[in-house]
């Protein structure tokens, strides 16, 4: 909620929430928050956990290989290391 709170704050809000449908992710505390902001609640449906396995796994590895490592400074240089860094996958 904190984060939440946080981003509501300081950040353009958002248009749609789109979640799981965990506990941390259906309490009336969360939802209340977004009901109140006319944010559109997004949740995947059961079962459906496995649908972005392999996107996930890919930003798992980009984060590791990539991110992580170098600690870009700003967007711009996230922006040009990312596009090396898929470049270099695309190619090996």
């Amino acid at each position: 909620m904190d984060r939440l709170e946080d981003a509501r704050r300081h950040h353009v809000r958002s248009e749609v929430f789109n979640s799981g449908q965990g506990s941390q992710f259906t309490s009336d505390a969360l939802t209340d928050v977004l009901k109140r902001e006319g944010v559109a609640i997004s949740m995947k449906g059961h079962g459906q956990a496995l649908d972005n396995i392999l996107i996930e796994c890919l930003w798992r590895d980009v984060k590791y290989e990539d991110v992580h490592l170098k600690g870009y400074a700003n967007v711009a240089e996230l922006t040009v290391g990312l596009a090396r860094y898929f470049a270099f996958c695309n190619a090996e």
